[in-house]
């Protein structure tokens, strides 16, 4: 078998009776990815559970070949593709499976060989129906889906990951510092994916009082709102078909994460103060800071966290991607201004590539954009970049550039305001003006990070 022929994952449905053991031994051996189950019930339960590229189909099994069951298992994009096992006496049998939508048969008697051989057919099937799918989505990929400009190596192998990953119906974590671009990522996941006509819906998780964030999240029974009979179907069911997009999962109620955990274990769940079971056909993409695991009141519960860790991308800091950092200022320069962008000058280049960026490409994207209000003559000095540099504890209090973006000013605000009372987070807040809550969103997507000591 080839390398390729080992990412497949394969699904054997034989009775008990008839199981032959050899085969799915046969099958291992020859690097095939196989699991096991031994009726259609078992089956449905799998398919429901995991993610399968073919399934070998005994057409002995009662309900084998029920037209309703191959219409529910072949419906969703990312659906597998079936092989059916038949007797050489059951040529009606096989002939119906071919009907339904079967890929191939597999006739008893029969080698190991030959059930490669069907396998890899079912597979190439799939895959080109993968790649149909995807080259409709990068057609139709909108605007406001941008490339992604990076060098970097370990960037270029986040790239190559997603894409990977995109072949694929999990859930995905993706971990990264505030401006990171993370957000972009599930966008990309979603485009290149088998959903990417669905819907694509995101959702910040941080900023909303949990009860209102569950109303959105899964709608209310109509009994809890006497100006509509029919009630407000939340975001997980709008979404159905496509993609959702967590942003700050970590920062989820209790609450709201128990009813998470139950929707992607059970794919459905109950609205707001309902009793009506609504199926949620729904791909779950989270975000998160790097340490979503630690153990504090504000991270993921460990059932939770593990659900969602199906597949994760870590994005690296920009700091660490130096050699890209001019690449993306140019190309930020470019998109505003075409051939007209003013020039980075030699001093400007060093002065970005030796600033720590806890803002990450958000942070540069801002700066660039203040350059464009201040360069002079064509040309981007150092002078002009409006970098921001957190406060020492000798600093002297100045008084910030009227020229600053909105943002860094907020930053500065809310790092001296943190300074001030020793970190203490609640009286941060009443200084500030707005709600704990709204304060610890702040403070990881400035990408702040509490002193020793402090």
């Amino acid at each position: 078998m080839t390398e390729q022929d080992q990412h497949v994952r394969v699904l054997l449905v034989e009775p008990p009776a008839l199981a032959d053991p050899p085969l799915s031994t046969t099958l291992a051996n020859d690097g095939w990815d196989v699991a096991s189950c031994g009726d259609v019930v078992a089956m449905q339960e799998a398919l429901t559970a995991e993610q399968f590229d073919v399934v070998l189909l005994d057409v002995a099994l009662p309900g084998a070949l029920d037209a309703e069951l191959w219409r529910q298992l072949r419906e969703p994009r990312a659906a597998p593709e079936f092989v059916i096992i038949a007797e050489r006496e059951q040529p009606a049998a096989a002939l119906r499976g071919v009907v339904l939508g079967a890929a191939g048969v597999l006739t008893r008697p029969y080698d190991g060989a030959q059930a490669s051989s069907r396998l890899r057919s079912a597979w190439e099937r799939r895959r080109a129906r993968f790649e149909s799918w995807l080259l409709r989505a990068q057609l139709s990929r909108p605007a406001d889906v941008p490339d992604v400009v990076t060098q970097y190596a370990p960037m270029q192998a986040v790239l190559a990951l997603v894409e990977r990953v995109a072949r694929g119906d999990t859930s995905v974590l993706i971990t990264g510092e505030p401006g990171t671009g993370r957000t972009l990522m599930a966008r990309l996941i979603h485009r290149f994916s088998l959903r990417a006509t669905a819907p694509l819906i995101t959702v910040n998780c941080a900023g909303t009082l949990d009860d209102r964030l569950e109303v959105e999240l899964y709608g209310k029974d109509p009994g809890l709102d006497e100006h509509s009979r029919s009630g407000a179907p939340g975001i997980v069911e709008l979404a159905s078909g496509g993609t959702l997009v967590l942003r700050e999962v970590d920062a989820l109620g209790p609450k709201v994460q128990g009813r998470l955990l139950r929707t992607l274990e059970l794919h459905s769940f109950y609205r707001v103060g309902g009793s009506q079971k609504v199926h949620a056909d729904v791909r779950v993409i989270a975000t998160s800071a790097p340490d979503a695991g630690a153990s504090d009141r504000e991270s993921l519960r460990g059932d939770l966290y593990y659900r969602l860790n199906t597949m994760t991308i870590a994005l690296p800091p920009l700091r660490d991607r130096a050699s890209d950092i001019p690449l993306l200022a140019r190309h930020f320069l470019d998109a505003a201004r075409g051939i007209t962008a003013p020039r980075l000058s030699d001093e400007a280049v060093d002065a970005l590539q030796r600033h720590s960026w806890p803002g990450n490409v958000r942070e540069l994207q801002q700066v660039i954009h203040h350059v464009l209000a201040t360069a002079r003559d064509g040309v981007v000095r150092a002078r002009d970049l409006a970098l921001f540099r957190p406060l020492s504890g000798d600093a002297p209090a100045t008084h910030p550039d009227p020229l600053l973006p909105l943002h860094t000013l907020e930053r500065m605000q809310i790092e001296r305001v943190l300074r001030h009372v020793g970190w203490h987070q609640g009286r941060a807040a009443e200084v500030l003006g707005i709600s704990p809550k709204t304060l610890y969103r702040k403070i990881r997507e400035y990408g702040f990070r509490r002193p020793s000591g402090a």
